[in-house]
């Protein structure tokens, strides 16, 4: 992936990481929430149609947002922080390459094929 890509998603997850610090959340919970989201994963287990369902739920920035908005407007930290973390987490994973999954198989990618050279 193009390295200004990486660069946009690295300050993604930053600023998601900085603004759960400045809505008072400790620094750690951040790291130690991080890769919850690919509890997703999971529903790999019933085939590649689903697994593909269940992940890109869980990685999907939209929902990412709307999650974290639901917390602002309901006055919910807990909502606003699952929203930021949901929205650091596929950015990390994006940054590393790691797209949004065709039903097809696990290693296609919106971004491309896992561990193929482009």
């Amino acid at each position: 992936m193009n390295q200004i890509l990486k660069l946009e998603e690295a300050s993604k997850f930053l600023a998601a990481w900085w603004l759960s610090w400045y809505l008072g959340f400790e620094w750690w919970m951040f790291a130690a929430w991080l890769l919850a989201p690919d509890i997703g994963l999971t529903g790999y287990l019933l085939g590649p149609r689903v697994g593909a369902v269940t992940y890109n739920l869980l990685h999907h920035q939209f929902l990412a947002v709307l999650v974290g908005m639901a917390g602002v407007w309901y006055h919910i930290p807990e909502c606003m922080f699952a929203g930021l973390l949901l929205y650091g987490h596929s950015a990390m994973d994006r940054m590393f390459g790691y797209g949004l999954k065709y039903a097809d198989a696990f290693k296609h990618t919106h971004l491309g094929w896992i561990g193929m050279k482009q």
